[in-house]
């Protein structure tokens, strides 16, 4: 496996997320949607011009080293409309992207990617996309709630996104992308007592009937390293547990500090009974930047905040982040 490189800066520019937030006051290193529509042109303030805020989550993650800029897009959002939407009313350059990392098998992450895939090749020649996409995500899925079984919407095929342009890369273990820029990482290991999965959440077996699937072992983490920082960790959902995530990046490079931490930490619904010692165990790891959004609720959000300080900086559709 290619060496992870230290890069000198990388832009995160959230494309879909669950909220909307262009009037809280940021810190220095992040810069709100409001502020960015001004930046590209002075457009006027109205909803015409604005992103949709929508239950799901993608980024777009740029990472500068020396002269060169490489860019990953991690997941797409749970549609293709408000995928469309975000990347216009943002500016984004979707012909930039190298490669595209689906991080798990679900709808909110997964439902604009065939529309992201249409809008790369527009722009980047047709050339065909990498895609980093693990088998496991391919099956169909949902949650038993007390009152009823919700069915997933379910993954663009295989054979749709070939069809699509996308060259996927079906590896499982942990690997480098774009030459050492950004690293995958494969299963992540499930060390902390509490972090237990998704209850309720079930698979499709190959005989048509419904399994218990909690842990979502095809989920994924992505990270970088920012040189005088250390590792920005991309994590969409925190099926494995945030603090599984942090703790297997940390185990692969003890030396790396974590500087920042951004996504969805899966804390509301039946897992909010383990805020608080998903919050105790976060405040160890001696974080810079929490960025929390998508699934992470709204619970979580205050004991964070209350127990991280100035740390913690949530994401919104069309924020922007630069370390």
């Amino acid at each position: 496996m290619t060496e992870l490189h230290a890069v000198d800066s990388v832009e995160i520019r959230i494309l879909v997320d669950n909220a909307t937030d262009g009037l809280s006051t940021v810190p220095p290193h992040a810069q709100t949607e409001f502020a960015g529509l001004a930046r590209r042109g002075g457009l006027a303030l109205a909803g015409e011009n604005l992103c949709h805020a929508s239950h799901g989550f993608s980024c777009l993650v740029t990472a500068t080293r020396g002269t060169a800029k490489r860019t990953v897009l991690f997941d797409a959002g749970p549609d293709e409309e408000s995928f469309r939407r975000n990347v216009a009313r943002l500016d984004a350059d979707m012909g930039a992207v190298d490669a595209v990392v689906l991080s798990h098998g679900h709808w909110d992450h997964a439902g604009g990617l065939l529309a992201a895939l249409e809008l790369i090749r527009k722009r980047n020649g047709g050339a065909d996309v990498p895609l980093h996409a693990h088998d496991g995500m391919f099956v169909a899925r949902g949650l038993e709630t007390p009152r009823v079984f919700l069915r997933f919407g379910e993954v663009p095929s295989p054979d749709s996104l070939e069809r699509h342009g996308a060259r996927r890369d079906a590896t499982e273990t942990r690997h480098t992308l774009l030459d050492g820029t950004f690293e995958l990482s494969g299963e992540i290991p499930r060390n902390t007592p509490f972090e237990r999965g998704f209850p309720g959440h079930q698979r499709q077996a190959a005989d048509g009937s419904w399994e218990p699937d909690p842990l979502l072992l095809d989920e994924r983490a992505l990270w970088l390293r920012v040189a005088g920082k250390g590792l920005v960790v991309f994590t969409a959902c925190s099926h494995a547990g945030v603090v599984n995530v942090l703790q297997h990046a940390r185990a692969l490079h003890p030396d790396v500090p974590i500087h920042a931490v951004i996504g969805g930490f899966h804390l509301a619904g039946g897992t909010e009974s383990i805020i608080e010692p998903t919050v105790n165990a976060m405040r160890q790891l001696d974080l810079r930047v929490v960025a929390p959004g998508h699934c992470t609720g709204w619970r979580a959000m205050g004991a964070l905040a209350q127990a991280l300080g100035p740390a913690v900086d949530p994401i919104a559709v069309g924020k922007r982040y630069i370390f």
